[in-house]
């Protein structure tokens, strides 16, 4: 199909599932034509910028934009148009693909299921109402932007599970890099040492299509991998090249008592399918697993709290009028209050008590001592060393006992209700569901959730279930590889 024809498709798409509340802005439908066609007269002229070329890719509204608002979903930013393009918007467009529009999100990233949102929640496609589905969160837009085939591939943020929950719950490929691949440049910070922006797409191909398109060195981006270190990696992990046959680890860290059954059983018969496919499943331990969620909340509130710091009113977006006039009121609090959601502001409070004199030493550098435990728990596992951190060879057989893929379920339950996780008495309900994610975000490795569709004990069709591959740093490319093997065998109907 031509890009036009692709994009009269989304367009349908666009107009019949408006109400799953997807998008926050859009460009208009006259200028996407006009791209597309234009993208047309280069693929008929064998002349395509990229494999991407022309194709529609939706943007998580915390990614900063000159042709939208990037307004986080929240008060704060409603109407901000930032000055500048965030570097994976500016290497989309050297590709060629269409910036369609902005997507909706939990505000400022900090949510499960996308319903802290000043534009409304997102709700999945398939029933409305009372039934309707969560999204997931923080990414639930762009999640459901692509489940619901209004665009190619859409981009999001993951800081401990944002991208790969909600791709979970909507039966899609959600994918996280390492840290440091993607570029943050332009990326409105949540937490500056775990965010990582990443891909969601249906099927595995187009995910790393388009990471391929946005994966370069950003020399404004601090934390963005320089040349010589992409090169080592990609050399050391070259020369330890695996066979066909891969070695999976399972985490028994992972088997917790929460899993539901549709996932605890999907998970067993995965495992059971690729033994009988020939590859080699090993359990493992990751002992460091039930502190790393503790963990993962000082952390990341206590970065928010500094991050959140400059919204204060004064030099750009919302502004509260009684802020200065009143003499009882503390300098910005009305701003702040009005312009900040209950969320954000309970993750404010609960950061910047972490960082406090009384309580960093108990709970802020405690937290950092257990991340970098997760982090080890990881490289003992692996085949590959983190050669991110060593430059010493280690052979195959010097690691017999390692494993090159991590395999374990990406959230606890299939999507839940919208309407259970909006009337959820306690804050904390939401946040357990981040507990398989976070320990790869601590870490830094790459991790995709693949869905997988499963039978229940009825023989009747489940919710997609998300199934979570992890791999070393820097190794994107074993992870495609078995995400891609499980994608082939058809891994996807166990």
């Amino acid at each position: 199909m031509s890009r036009v024809q692709l994009l009269n498709s989304a367009r349908k798409a666009l107009e019949k599932k408006g109400h799953l509340n997807a998008f926050i802005s859009l460009k208009p439908i006259e200028e996407m034509f006009e791209e597309a066609r234009l993208a047309d007269l280069r693929v008929a002229d064998q002349n395509e910028k990229s494999r991407i070329d022309g194709r529609l890719i939706a943007i998580k509204d915390n990614i900063c934009t000159t042709g939208f608002p990037t307004t986080c979903a929240s008060e704060m930013l409603r109407n901000y148009v930032s000055p500048y393009e965030a570097t994976v918007v500016q290497n989309l467009r050297k590709a060629g693909a269409i910036i369609m529009g902005k997507t909706n999100m939990d505000e400022f990233g900090m949510g499960s299921h996308s319903i802290h949102s000043i534009f409304g929640a997102v709700s999945q496609p398939g029933p409305v109402g009372p039934s309707a589905l969560s999204a997931g969160g923080s990414s639930g837009g762009s999640a459901v932007a692509v489940a619901a085939s209004m665009c190619y591939a859409a981009l999001g943020t993951d800081t401990g599970g944002s991208i790969r929950l909600p791709a979970s719950y909507c039966g899609i490929v959600g994918f996280k890099p390492s840290y440091g691949m993607l570029s943050r440049w332009g990326v409105v910070a949540y937490a500056n040492s775990l965010d990582t922006v990443g891909i969601m797409a249906q099927g595995v191909g187009r995910t790393r299509l388009v990471f391929e398109a946005i994966n370069s060195h950003d020399p404004n981006d601090p934390t963005s991998l320089i040349p010589g270190t992409r090169e080592r990696l990609l050399d050391r992990l070259g020369k330890n090249k695996k066979s066909k046959s891969l070695r999976i680890g399972i985490p028994q860290e992972y088997n917790i008592e929460e899993l539901t059954p549709p996932v605890r059983t999907t998970w067993a018969n995965m495992i059971l399918h690729l033994q009988n496919r020939g590859h080699r499943v090993l359990p493992i331990s990751l002992p460091h697993t039930r502190h790393a969620l503790s963990a993962y909340y000082v952390l990341a509130p206590a970065e928010a709290s500094s991050n959140l710091a400059k919204y204060d009113g004064v030099r750009y977006g919302h502004r509260e009028e009684k802020d200065r006039s009143d003499n009882e009121e503390i300098l910005f609090a009305p701003t702040r209050k009005s312009g900040l959601g209950s969320e954000v502001q309970r993750r404010i409070i609960m950061g910047a008590y972490a960082l406090s004199s009384e309580a960093i030493d108990n709970y802020f550098i405690q937290a950092q001592k257990v991340r970098r435990l997760v982090r080890k728990d990881f490289d003992d596992v692996f085949i590959q060393p983190n050669w991110l951190v060593t430059d010493k060879d280690h052979s195959r057989e010097s690691r017999i006992g390692g494993v090159d893929v991590i395999m374990a379920p990406t959230a606890l339950s299939t999507a839940p209700l919208l309407d259970d996780v909006k009337s959820e008495g306690s804050p904390l309900d939401s946040y357990v569901n981040d507990v398989l994610t976070v320990p790869a975000s601590l870490a830094g490795i790459p991790a995709i959730s693949v869905p997988v569709m499963a039978k229940t004990e009825d023989g009747e069709w489940s919710l997609p279930v998300g199934i979570q591959i992890m791999a070393q740093y820097g190794d994107e490319a074993t992870m495609f590889k078995a995400a891609g093997i499980f994608e082939e065998e058809g891994i996807w109907n166990v």
